[in-house]
């Protein structure tokens, strides 16, 4: 029966690995739908590519910072427990390479690929995995310290704040480094419109991210012993709250509305399986808003080119998914318990300030020493073009 259970378990996750890779096409296609033309080749490759360089670096540094497991081993003794060990590294593989595919959002259209591979393996395999291992594996003592201090330690079920914000943040950091696509603001205060080259490709991406992101919440359980239900209704609570508050406050923009959703799920992973689903439900309708207002904010008014608005989704609702854990978590509020608001503000300010210094740390070195930015004619060009050699319509450039 143990035998049984332990390879049980090992599916149960591997399934939840699977999903939550599937959201890695919801990162290209919502990506792709959102840039210009000229950039919807470099935006599928870039996420894979991400991907590929997450593996390695998660694989031979990130987990063991985070979690001290080295795979330096046999494949008989890896293989052991039904390779339990070996799919539970590769479902949180996925969630670190999440880092990179949020970020690429923010820096679309001006960034340079090889620099950013070369970014995306530094914060994957030393910058994330630091914040990972003080969350989710105690490390440093800093847990016990709040448990100790608060009552509760951080909680944090699904990354709220260990992905989305710490995401989130890091891609504020590249996006101001890089500065904004030529001609999007001018001297004289105009502010020039590139809008979504396929609103249906831009659906697309948000729909497989919300399909997948229950597993990306349900399977954080990471046993069949452990799997709630109540996560996966306060995940389709918050989904559905971000979703009708977005579409209010955006006016029924599509832009918007798409990434309501997307939005409220950010938001409730932290607390997805302590909350009340009316709870889920206010907390992705703040998100939703939240994320409606402070893009517009941004990209109109502070003028940040955050190309798909990746520090509002990710960095913002990431942060009031963490402190909304502590509020609405709370029995009084018809939560689980076991929270501590202060724990959670401490935390998720952890997370911010460790995303920030890394961020800058990778992407200021790589912005002093390489360059971390187009050419002016090869954002001109569009990075198709300028990087893969090819476009997404290449029957216009043959003249057929």
């Amino acid at each position: 029966m143990e035998e049984l259970k332990v390879g049980i378990d090992a599916l149960f996750i591997l399934l939840g690995a699977i999903m939550v890779l599937a959201m890695h096409a919801g990162f290209a296609f919502l990506e792709l739908g959102t840039v210009r033309k000229k950039n919807q080749v470099n935006a599928l490759v870039k996420i894979i590519s991400d991907l590929a360089v997450s593996t390695i670096a998660y694989f031979f540094i990130g987990y063991g910072i985070a979690y001290g497991v080295s795979f330096f081993a046999g494949a008989e003794e890896l293989a052991q427990r039904n390779g339990f060990d070996l799919v539970k590294f590769f479902f949180l593989m996925t969630f670190a390479a999440a880092i990179p595919a949020i970020v690429s959002g923010g820096i679309a259209e001006r960034a340079r690929f090889n620099p950013q591979l070369a970014a995306t393996f530094l914060l994957v395999g030393f910058v994330y995995p630091f914040f990972e291992g003080i969350a989710w594996n105690g490390a440093y003592g800093i847990q016990e310290w709040l448990k100790t201090s608060f009552g509760a330690s951080f909680h944090d079920f699904a990354g709220s704040v260990v992905v989305h914000a710490v995401g989130g943040w890091i891609g504020l950091v590249a996006v101001l480094l890089l500065g904004a696509r030529r001609g999007r603001y001018s001297k004289e205060g105009r502010i020039a419109a590139h809008p979504p080259s396929s609103i249906p490709f831009l659906a697309l991406g948000a729909w497989v991210l919300s399909v997948g992101w229950f597993g990306f919440n349900v399977m954080s359980a990471q046993s069949v012993s452990g799997l709630t239900g109540l996560v996966a209704v306060n995940s389709l609570m918050a989904m559905v709250g971000g979703t009708l508050t977005a579409l209010w406050l955006g006016k029924n923009d599509p832009g918007f509305v798409h990434n309501g959703p997307l939005a409220g799920l950010v938001a409730v992973c932290a607390g997805s399986d302590l909350m009340h689903p009316i709870g889920a439900l206010v907390v992705g309708g703040v998100a939703g808003a939240l994320f409606v207002v402070m893009f517009t904010l941004t990209q109109n008014r502070w003028k940040i080119d955050d190309v798909l608005g990746v520090w509002p989704l990710h960095g913002l609702c990431g942060a009031w998914g963490g402190i909304a854990a502590g509020i609405f978590g709370m029995k009084a509020l018809g939560g689980m318990g076991g929270v501590s608001f202060m724990s959670q503000l401490i935390g998720t300010l952890m997370g911010i300030s460790i995303a920030l210094i890394g961020g800058f740390i990778v992407y200021g070195a790589l912005k002093q020493f390489v360059g971390i930015r187009l050419t002016q004619e090869e954002e001109f060009n569009g990075a198709d073009l300028s990087i893969h050699k090819i476009s997404a319509t290449p029957e216009r450039e043959s003249g057929w």
